[in-house]
Parts: C-alpha cells; structure tokens; sequence
C-alpha cells in the first residue's frame, strides 16, 4: 500500500482508498457519489375467491416479491495528479480488452487518523469515464480527475 499524503490526514475529515486488484495505484479521493445497490420489486396479483363489495368477483391481492438486483455507477474524484493509473485502465476497456480489465475492487473509507473505518468490495468493475475538470490558468483551484466505474456487485466487509 501506498504512503497516505500528509494533506489527507490533516486537511479533511475522512478520505477513501481505492485499490484495484493486487496494482498499488494512486487511489485516494475525497469524493465518491453514486455508491447504490437497489433490488427491482415484482408484484405477483391474485384474484381471491373473497366477495369484493357488491362484485360478484373476487378479490385481488398484490403481493411485493423481490427480483434481481442491480448496482450503480460510482463517480471518484480526486485532485490531479502524475499517474495514469486510472487512464490506462479507462485506454485498455475502450481500446478492447474490457473482459480482462473487468477487475476486483475495494473502496475503503478512512478517518483523520488513517484508520478504516469501512471497507466495500465490488466485482467484475470497468471505468466507463475518465474525466479532467476543465482547465484554467487563471483559477486558483486543484484541477480534478474524475472515474466513473461500473461494477456488478458489491458487498460491504467492514
């Protein structure tokens, strides 16, 4: 693992790591947005042999099972920094090889301390957008990288 940046430490509250399969990569980002698990909801209607009102039919029950689940994206953001890490990963899907780049992933959140304090596994991850906030040379503000990744399925481990 990386050395964590002093900044990270005594400039925020809490940061996340961002490890992808066995690569030691520049993965700290002090946002992520997105991070959902939703499961669809199947509704199963019956007709009940039970009087409903003056009808002579019967009644209809909808039962709520649930189906499959899905994930969302998650959108990483991170200041700007010398590694292309993530923008070759983002090369190698868009030039072809996603089924060998679809990698294990864990998103770890850490306090001010440097101690983690959650840890979320996903499988079968691949970047669908790599993005660098527009520049300007009169601004005073960090440039930002963004990631967007795609998974299939995470589990919560810490």
């Amino acid at each position: 693992m990386a050395p964590i940046p002093a900044e990270l430490l005594t400039g925020y509250n809490f940061f996340l790591r961002l490890d992808i399969g066995t690569n030691d990569s520049d993965g700290y980002f002090l946002e992520c947005q997105g991070f959902k698990r939703t499961q669809d909801v199947i509704e199963i209607c019956e007709v009940t042999s039970q009087k409903w009102g003056s009808a002579s039919k019967g009644k209809a029950v909808i039962t709520k099972v649930p189906g499959n689940a899905k994930s969302g994206n998650i959108n990483l953001r991170k200041g700007l920094s010398n590694s292309k890490d993530f923008w070759k990963w983002f090369e190698e899907v868009e030039t072809g090889k996603w089924a060998k780049k679809r990698e294990f992933i864990s998103l770890s959140i850490y306090d001010q301390a440097a101690t983690e304090q959650a840890r979320f596994e996903l499988a079968g991850a691949w970047p669908t957008s790599y993005k660098i906030a527009d520049f300007n040379a009169n601004s005073h503000e960090i440039e930002i990288e963004e990631l967007e990744i795609a998974f299939e399925e995470f589990k919560r481990v810490k």
